[in-house]
């Protein structure tokens, strides 16, 4: 693990202090965004792993409803199969997707099924968040664990109560009420803002001079750490998509707070390079107990009435490594304070203990989050 932080940190120093990004890979555009869509169907076809009928009411329910779309009468018939199981279809819109693409569907069992391998999705609508069909999913499903059970064993691997079926939905109302298609819209507009995925001030501020720069106009302006404005200037030949379209090849430097991010589970530590150490001295040792039993055995005396008795008997040791008292100088970089404690001996997880006390000593200019 000490050589994987070494590693990182190597990494991580490498790139130039001038590296950049794409402003298409740093940015959200108004208007553009993905949809989720949910839905709840039957997958039928189970090999008697389905939904037990009598436990699961809504199962039920539903299949009565189905088959009598079909003009079968099952309402007073004692329906006791388990090759049908109720689900939770989920799925996400890409922004502006045409009617009659396909999208992926994640299906997910509600009921009591034990698994969901070669069964088929029937048509289920998916909605929005506002009650509105965008899709409808169908197909057969692609589980990626399994489930198999015997008399006297039973083994699972994976989720076998889940799966996904590739291009399983298919678009079917992908535009608006006003039916203009939201492309032209978003052409015909004379200004739009982009929001930062990570929001900064200097970051939204650098951006909007490389889009004036661009434009040699002032057609951006940072309103906001999370927001810049964008116009489209009247001496620009082109309309929105154009102007977007050569905006985001446009390489912007951006800057983030200085941040520590730890997972305590796993003892990973993920260090940013603005992280910096003011003058601090480090002392870091191990306690290790060691307690033996080692019980004997009390024989009595030949010839006499004793019994025999075991004794208990305790061996206990004390040992304590032998550190040194190590000095972090003022302002120290990324890659001084990795090597600092790792000549220390630090292991990960002693390592995050330290920079927890590091911090509560107001010796640490970066923010700490434990994951």
């Amino acid at each position: 693990m000490r050589l994987f932080i070494a590693i990182l940190s190597a990494c991580l120093l490498s790139v130039p202090a001038f590296a950049s990004s794409r402003i298409k890979d740093m940015v959200d555009i108004e208007d553009v965004r993905d949809n989720h869509l949910v839905g709840y169907g039957l997958v039928v076809g189970l090999d008697g792993t389905g939904d037990s009928l009598r436990n699961s009411s809504f199962t039920n329910q539903s299949l009565n409803a189905m088959l009598e779309h079909f003009n079968v009468n099952t309402r007073d018939a004692n329906l006791n199969t388990r090759n049908i199981a109720a689900v939770m279809v989920t799925a996400t819109l890409p922004a502006f997707s045409s009617q009659g693409s396909r999208i992926d569907v994640t299906v997910s069992a509600i009921g009591d099924a034990g698994s969901l391998q070669g069964g088929t999705l029937i048509g289920t609508p998916l909605f929005d968040s506002h009650g509105r069909a965008w899709a409808v999913g169908q197909g057969t499903l692609t589980i990626g664990g399994f489930a198999a059970t015997g008399d006297g064993a039973s083994v699972t691997r994976g989720v076998p109560t889940s799966g996904r079926i590739a291009n399983g939905a298919l678009v079917e109302n992908p535009f608006d009420g006003t039916g203009m298609d939201p492309w032209q819209e978003i052409a015909n507009r004379t200004s739009l803002r982009l929001s930062l995925r990570n929001p900064d001030f200097t970051t939204a501020r650098r951006m909007a001079d490389v889009i004036n720069a661009f434009m040699g106009g002032p057609a951006a302006r940072a309103t906001n750490p999370s927001t810049v404005e964008l116009t489209r200037l009247a001496s620009y030949n082109g309309d929105m998509i154009d102007l977007l379209s050569e905006i985001e090849q446009l390489r912007v430097q951006p800057d983030q707070v200085a941040r520590i991010v730890i997972d305590e589970n796993t003892g990973t530590i993920v260090m940013g390079e603005n992280v910096r150490v003011s003058t601090v001295a480090i002392a870091q040792g191990n306690l290790t107990i060691t307690v033996r039993e080692s019980p004997v055995a009390s024989q009595p005396a030949p010839f006499s009435d004793g019994q025999t008795a075991i004794l208990p008997r305790t061996d206990l040791t004390v040992t304590e490594d032998i550190t040194q008292l190590g000095v972090l100088d003022g302002g120290v970089s990324l890659s001084e304070l990795v090597d600092g404690l790792n000549a220390l001996g630090v292991t990960p997880r002693d390592m995050i203990t330290i920079l927890q006390s590091i911090k509560a000593a107001g010796a640490l200019q970066a923010e700490i989050e434990v994951l």
